[in-house]
């Protein structure tokens, strides 16, 4: 495939059935930028070997007239559009879109998944609805209890790594993070093609006694019942930084304060760097024999590189793109779901999950029973 993201990743080829043979559904409603972002992006993505064939959902009228000033080729065997007339806006909750979003882009992109007319869905519209109406729609996973949003997170080894959740679920249990670790190593074996992608729970000390039950709990699960996992165990914050793992798991709110952090962190050491540049002619004179550097620099900063997270957990493809991602975002979301759609990590998660919590049964069954309970038994049969 070409240069899918420039994320640093190699993007596996879909296997199974040719990119050609691809369809992905593009809510073009969504975007903080309107249509014209979603058709410049989908343009971008073609310019970049997109094989795929989109579909894009909305209202007809306006997506043509996006089209026409994007250069995109309309009805000519690549993208068509389906007729949607209502779109969920960021104040709509997800129990009105639910009940009434029917008629919505959004509700027609992730439909056209259920009905098998697309492999995978993107939309950059509201994050709780879209889980909301993906869930409705295409149901969990068997085994899943709850799905979650992925994000990828920049290293200092001119990588990336994935984190989740980053913000479907506020709260966890130890059960699901241990869900969340199997769906996540799948899904980056599935993004990168490494074998044995290193996991670690994210935790306030890398320590074993560290953190609050759930979170040992699920170490102990991961380590015990699944020994296939290259498990790290716990890591800390500046962890995701330097790569120590692969993959990060922790709960939604957590995983969203994390993500919402580091970016602020980067747009204010964006803002440092530029102002350092340009506040005198020196400084000015310094940046353009810099050039090149800072165009690199930029360009590694650069959000849209990463744009695209899969809602991992559900009987279908469902990437969620940023609302405010630029042209070159939007077309990293529909490489990304071009990339991953096909692959059988979906099955590999469900097989994984099964067994773990089986081996995790046979485990508690094989305990001894505690004091109290053989106590009771003795009584019982006096």
């Amino acid at each position: 495939m070409a240069d899918a993201v420039s994320c640093g990743h190699k993007m596996k080829a879909t296997e199974g059935m040719s990119n050609s043979q691809i369809s992905i559904a593009v809510d073009a409603m969504g975007a903080d930028g309107g249509i014209i972002t979603i058709l410049n992006g989908c343009k971008a993505a073609m310019d970049k070997g997109l094989k795929a064939k989109l579909l894009l959902t909305g209202d007809e009228v306006q997506i043509r007239e996006a089209a026409a000033t994007a250069g995109v080729i309309l009805d000519g065997g690549q993208v068509t559009v389906r007729h949607a007339e209502q779109v969920v806006s960021m104040q709509d909750k997800p129990s009105q879109v639910m009940r009434r979003g029917r008629k919505t882009s959004m509700w027609a992109a992730i439909e056209a998944v259920k009905k098998g007319d697309v492999v995978a869905a993107v939309s950059s519209g509201n994050t709780g609805a879209l889980m909301a109406v993906s869930i409705l729609q295409l149901r969990k996973l068997e085994g899943v209890d709850r799905p979650a949003i992925t994000a990828l997170w920049p290293n200092i080894k001119g990588g990336k790594g994935v984190v989740l959740d980053v913000g479907a679920n506020v709260e966890a249990t130890a059960e699901q993070l241990v869900q969340f670790a199997i769906m996540g190593e799948a899904y980056y074996r599935a993004l990168t093609g490494k074998e044995k992608p290193k996991v670690g729970l994210l935790n306030v000390g890398a320590e074993e006694l560290k953190g609050h039950e759930l979170i040992r709990m699920a170490a102990t699960t991961l380590k015990e019942s699944d020994p296939e996992m290259a498990f790290h165990g716990f890591v800390e914050g500046d962890d995701l930084a330097k790569g120590t793992v692969d993959v990060v798991v922790t709960d939604g709110f957590t995983g969203n304060i994390a993500l919402k952090s580091a970016e602020g962190t980067a747009r204010m050491i964006g803002g440092w760097v530029k102002e350092a540049l340009t506040g005198s002619i020196m400084s000015k004179l310094g940046a353009a024999l810099m050039m090149g550097s800072l165009k690199s620099l930029k360009s590694r900063m650069d959000p849209s590189t990463a744009n695209g997270a899969p809602l991992l957990g559900l009987n279908g493809l469902v990437l969620k793109s940023h609302g405010g991602a630029d042209a070159a975002g939007v077309a990293s979301a529909i490489l990304i779901a071009q990339s991953l759609a096909e692959q059988p990590f979906q099955e590999e998660i469900k097989s994984t999950i099964a067994k773990v919590a089986r081996r995790a049964e046979q485990a508690a069954a094989a305990q001894p029973a505690p004091e109290s309970e053989i106590q009771n038994q003795e009584k019982a049969t006096a």
